[in-house]
């Protein structure tokens, strides 16, 4: 059964999984460095920092994340459906179309050809070709599922298919647009009612691309390392369906002291703040998978990979809510502390959650042992230190800020002129450089560990075991 599986397009995505993450990690430690250092932008336009800024971002989220998703959702779905990938030109496709979308950006971006709305800067006609990948994408997977060989739907599909559905659906609104050229737009919206739909898209990218998309990679991956089978599948099914209708709504919160109209505000704030529940629901579920085996956790760096990220989802998913709430959005909003906390979001869910699945798909996709589990531990622990210190300067960082910015004087001026508050940073942006330093260093232990291990001697036993749940 396992030789009818197509592997490739796994393969080929586990693979620019690991080489996007060392790029996009590689420009995050780059634009971390001009921070501290303004004078490392060299004069140079397409190095400054507003231009490699979006870079890092599009590279981190769609290559590095994109990838590990694809790689992630065409294995799970094979294996709990029991059936081959439906269209195998389709999935080479959607391998290459990616990859094309990817350069495009690198070469794009650092141009200055941009939309300037986050999240989805690329011109128009990127984001043609990425609709066209996407929906070929919509077809092979959910035809996998339409001609699966089990009756069940296994809970980690219901998450993939919702994200790739979701983000089908936010690109193509969020990306109407009027082309004046060949690379130039204006968007269909204009005002608020452009900010309204961008933030409607930003948040839901985070809701469903980074979040929806890897809960699938969770509920699989989690309880096979463990060897366990997931703690509670009637709660995953009620944190499916709380997430995926509780998300999108939550938009408006990046939209606090706006022109937007207030009632759009508060709707968006009570949205985040219930979106507690099921997240936290998915957290514990993860968790307790453990229940009974909590002693892997001592041996096994490549489960400690996997339920680390699930505990920052959870601090993440806590964190969130509470600064979606205004009076704490009043001194949070446009500070480092909402970089630290995407960074935790980003850093220690998005990226450690795809590091594990990596650490376990590799070595079967390609029938190899792993060339070495103490350097998966080291990995783990350069990491973990590197996290630590990027998102506590950045909450220490942020926190300063909002503070120096509202604070008054008796007679009502600012006690702080705003170069001030740039000076206080410094230290701190040393530390988040050294901290984003210590991650792409895991990365490049990862990326040697299982360079060798695919280059070291096959297994005695069949590369992947006989498909199973």
């Amino acid at each position: 059964m396992s030789g009818t599986y197509n592997y490739t397009v796994v393969r080929q995505f586990a693979v620019m999984t690991i080489v996007w993450g060392l790029v996009g990690m590689l420009v995050g430690v780059v634009i971390a460095a001009q921070l501290t250092w303004p004078a490392l932008n060299f004069d140079v336009p397409w190095l400054s920092y507003g231009r490699l800024r979006p870079l890092h971002t599009n590279a981190v989220i769609f290559a590095f994340g994109g990838s590990a998703l694809f790689a992630t959702s065409y294995y799970v779905v094979q294996r709990t459906c029991h059936v081959r990938l439906f269209g195998d030109r389709l999935a080479a496709f959607t391998f290459w179309g990616w990859q094309t979308v990817i350069v495009l950006a690198a070469v794009t971006l650092p141009l200055g050809i941009t939309q300037g709305k986050e999240y989805a800067e690329l011109e128009w006609p990127i984001d043609l070709l990425i609709a066209v990948v996407w929906i070929a994408y919509a077809v092979v997977f959910i035809g996998t599922i339409a001609r699966r060989r089990v009756r069940h739907i296994y809970v980690a599909n219901w998450f993939f298919a919702a994200f790739i559905l979701a983000v089908a659906l936010l690109h193509v609104v969020n990306s109407a647009v009027i082309p004046v050229g060949l690379w130039k737009s204006y968007p269909l919206y204009a005002g608020v009612q452009d900010a309204m739909v961008q933030w409607w898209y930003g948040h839901n990218a985070v809701g469903f691309f980074l979040t929806a998309g890897f809960l699938g990679i969770m509920y699989y991956f989690v309880p096979k390392q463990a060897g366990r089978p997931i703690y509670s599948y009637r709660l995953s099914v009620v944190h499916f369906w709380s997430l995926v209708f509780t998300y999108m709504w939550a938009g408006p919160h990046h939209l606090h002291y706006t022109a937007l109209p207030d009632w759009a505000q508060s709707l968006g704030m009570v949205m985040s703040v219930i979106l507690l529940a099921p997240s936290w629901g998915g957290m514990i579920n993860g968790i307790m998978t453990l229940s009974g085996a909590w002693e892997k956790l001592r041996t096994d760096p490549v489960l400690r990979f996997l339920i680390v990220s699930v505990s920052f989802y959870g601090m993440a998913t806590f964190e969130g809510p509470m600064m979606s709430i205004k009076t704490v959005n009043a001194l949070s909003h446009y500070t480092d502390w909402t970089i630290g906390h995407v960074h935790s979001g980003a850093l220690g869910w998005v990226a450690f959650v795809s590091i594990g699945a990596m650490y376990y798909l590799v070595p079967r996709l390609f029938g190899r042992e792993l060339h070495s589990l103490k350097l998966v531990e080291v990995h783990f622990w350069i990491s973990t230190v590197g996290i630590v210190l990027y998102i506590t300067s950045m909450w220490v960082a942020g926190i300063m800020q909002g503070l120096m910015w509202r604070a008054v004087n008796d007679d009502g001026t600012l006690t702080y002129s705003f170069i001030e508050s740039v000076e206080a940073m410094h230290p701190f942006y040393i530390i988040r450089f050294l901290g984003g330093a210590l991650f792409l260093a895991g990365m490049a232990v990862m990326a040697w560990n299982l360079w060798k291990s695919v280059r070291g001697a096959r297994t005695s036993e069949a590369a992947i075991p006989a498909p199973a749940h």
